[in-house]
């Protein structure tokens, strides 16, 4: 068959250790027997940001800005004992938090549903994405170690001067201290970016905070996204036969272990960190999770939800075989295929995409998976294969499929 041709490059953002390894693997097995694939390549690995001093990263998120779809490999975020095995020049942070706050991107997470890799909660039959707000809250914190007794206030100091305070406690004796924020501005675009997604996944969205208890800075959150939602979506909303519910945080974890699924559930920043891991590890795992980032002027980054699987790296350096699942690595590729097909009008792009998610969730179907699938799932006669097998049975699977 002809080469899918491509009109638009995608951003390709390469990473870290051995994701990198089957990012090459996927590329070379995958992608350029079927696709003249055209990208704009950008390396995010750590020697490289190291070197440019990060600036490589803010380059990959303009360039993303540009084209309108990118597709990231999985990063290293940099701790004390990366700095010295790196030798880095300082602690250089998050790519994907870097990447986030260039786009003002909010990230959705969907697991990848397969039969034979049943969810831990009995009644969930699709898949449930999370939406998080990638802005602010206690990832952007300022603290303080209190010493000894003594008063604590919130003071807002405005440019004419003028000052708003509020004590925040008054302490007998040591403790802590945490000051977040927030602005409308990220709120709203975090607000867009999920009613825009409902709409292009025709899903309900469910929001959920606690502005019982936070009634300013939670209750501020309910009602941008209320404002939006009745100024802008509700009309679009009703026409494709979705719904936008708010509840309580509390009350929302409750009703989604009960829930069948297929709907999205938004949450602030740290909510949202914690419930997909939750949502993710009851599906499967991390390793089947997708993660697209997206902003509120239509501008798409995908990646998996995983990060650089640092012991199978080091099983890889020193020549040892490895089993690594690369399924949502593949996914990556397979979501920015597909959204740039259909941006560009290429329904072939978009097609070949669709069929090679098809591809890996019949081999895995089939019986022929990773290690870590393997010791999972519920299918009597299973093949466990290494890393570059699994990659190789995918293409056998595809080539059937083409």
């Amino acid at each position: 068959m002809d080469k899918i041709q491509m009109k638009t490059p995608l951003v390709e953002m390469d990473g870290d250790e051995m994701t990198r390894i089957l990012w090459k693997m996927i590329k070379e097995e995958l992608l350029f027997p079927y696709i003249d694939l055209k990208t704009e390549y950008y390396d995010l690995g750590l020697e490289h940001r190291n070197a440019t001093e990060d600036q490589v990263t803010l380059d990959s998120a303009q360039a993303a800005r540009k084209y309108g779809v990118a597709v990231k490999c999985a990063t290293i975020t940099p701790n004390a004992a990366r700095v010295e095995e790196y030798h880095l020049k300082e602690m250089w942070k998050s790519p994907n938090g870097t990447i986030r706050a260039a786009l003002d991107g909010t990230v959705f997470r969907t697991p990848i549903i397969v039969q034979g890799i049943e969810p831990c909660v009995r009644n969930w039959e699709k898949p449930i994405t999370l939406a998080r707000h990638a802005y602010g809250d206690v990832y952007k914190n300022t603290e303080i170690k209190v010493s000894g007794a003594g008063k604590a206030e919130l003071v807002f100091t405005a440019q004419d001067g003028t000052q708003t305070r509020e004590v925040i406690h008054t302490f007998d004796g040591p403790g802590i201290l945490q000051g977040i924020h927030n602005t409308e501005q990220s709120i709203r675009s975090f607000a867009k970016a999920c009613f825009k997604y409902a709409l292009d996944t025709k899903q309900d969205l469910w929001f959920a905070t606690k502005d019982t208890i936070s009634k300013q800075y939670d209750h501020t959150f309910k009602d941008i996204f209320q404002e939006i939602f009745d100024q802008e979506y509700k009309e679009a909303f009703d026409k494709a036969g979705i719904t936008y519910f708010y509840t309580l945080i509390d009350d929302a974890v409750a009703r989604v272990m009960k829930a069948k699924g297929g709907f999205i559930w938004a949450c602030k920043n740290y909510d949202g960190d914690v419930m997909s891991d939750m949502v993710s590890s009851a599906f499967g795992s991390l390793a089947m999770m997708t993660s697209v980032l997206v902003s509120p002027d239509g501008v798409y980054e995908y990646e998996a939800a995983h990060g650089t699987v640092q012991r199978h790296y080091y099983k890889h350096l020193a020549g040892e075989e490895t089993s690594t699942n690369s399924v949502a690595t593949i996914f990556a590729w397979t979501g920015a295929l597909k959204k740039r097909g259909e941006l560009d009008g290429i329904p072939e792009l978009t097609a070949f995409g669709e069929k090679l998610e098809q591809a890996t969730l019949q081999t895995i179907e089939s019986g022929r998976m990773t290690k870590d699938l393997a010791l999972m799932t519920s299918l009597a006669h299973v093949q466990v294969l290494n890393s570059e097998a699994f990659i190789r049975e995918i293409r056998n699977t595809l080539e059937g499929i083409l």
